[in-house]
């Protein structure tokens, strides 16, 4: 049975080079078989956690046409509200039944304090695990670190509302999808959904494990490494018991390379097969997805 490895980031952060090369080892593994990782100790307070899940239930406590006002309008900028149905993750099932207030770095600064703490310390968080990466794949450890240093990433407060009606047929609350950039970062309630889709098609359950975070590859990463590093699909599911009365909360951060930056096959990810894609710009990439979901 496939399992999402649980990592202390401790050793890496702190141990010697024996005990960071044991955690970049299970790193490695981790990313190549499943794509998913529940990461230990990653050094972002729970308190502060905390305050952000609350920010985003009173954001989303707001009337209708309060959320409206900050809808997301323009394809380039990734950022504003979006409104239930409108995002269509899985492009041949009904509209999600969740809504989304994205922000960047920019407008972080102009909403709330605990929203601008957040960004930085999950900035901060994403480029360790960067460096893990980085160390796993043979790259000196500031190879991805400097491609991400524009802080060209997205955070996310999402929710699923209760079930008011029933859904329509194939309806879940997000659809089968990968991540589209490098690295996500994972926060989510207990009230669970989230399944992760194994190598074999399996799908298995990824709930909530107190006082972790989820990472998983995307996209940018899987073509960057050759598919040495996976970007597996996942979806989050309506409960068949009480939960589906239940409003589910997450917070995702989106990590995501500078627009400039070339995806180019990396040259220690050739030694099995030759280049699967052609070198793409981030940006690029990440506009036609966009557009693809919307």
């Amino acid at each position: 049975m496939v399992i999402i490895p649980v990592i202390d980031l401790t050793a890496f952060n702190n141990g010697n080079a024996a005990t960071r090369q044991a955690v970049v080892k299970q790193i490695y593994q981790a990313c190549h078989q499943i794509g998913f990782i529940y990461l230990q100790k990653a050094e972002i307070s729970k308190d502060l956690i905390n305050q952000v899940f609350t920010y985003s239930k009173c954001f989303f406590n707001l009337p209708l046409e309060v959320k409206q006002k900050q809808a997301w309008n323009n394809e380039f900028s990734n950022t504003g509200y979006v409104g239930i149905e409108r995002e269509r993750l899985d492009p041949n099932k009904p509209g999600d039944l969740k809504e989304a207030f994205n922000v960047n770095k920019q407008e972080a600064v102009g909403i709330d304090a605990s929203i601008v703490a957040f960004y930085d310390n999950c900035t901060k968080l994403a480029n360790t695990i960067l460096q893990a990466y980085a160390l796993a794949l043979e790259l000196p450890e500031d190879f991805f670190t400097t491609r991400h240093n524009q802080q060209n990433h997205t955070l996310r407060l999402l929710h699923y509302p209760p079930l008011q009606t029933p859904p329509k047929s194939g309806q879940v609350r997000a659809g089968e999808h990968s991540d589209y950039g490098s690295i996500t970062l994972l926060f989510q309630d207990d009230v669970g959904g989230l399944e992760v889709q194994t190598a074999s098609g399996e799908w298995i359950a990824a709930p909530a494990i107190p006082d972790t975070v989820i990472v998983n590859t995307g996209d940018l990463m899987q073509r960057w490494t050759n598919h040495v590093f996976c970007s597996t699909k996942h979806r989050v599911m309506i409960a068949n018991d009480n939960r589906m009365n239940q409003s589910r909360y997450s917070i995702a951060f989106f990590c995501h390379p500078n627009d400039d930056t070339e995806i180019a096959c990396l040259e220690s990810c050739q030694k099995e097969q030759s280049p699967i894609y052609l070198p793409i710009l981030a940006g690029e990439y990440l506009l036609s997805r966009l557009q693809a979901t919307y």
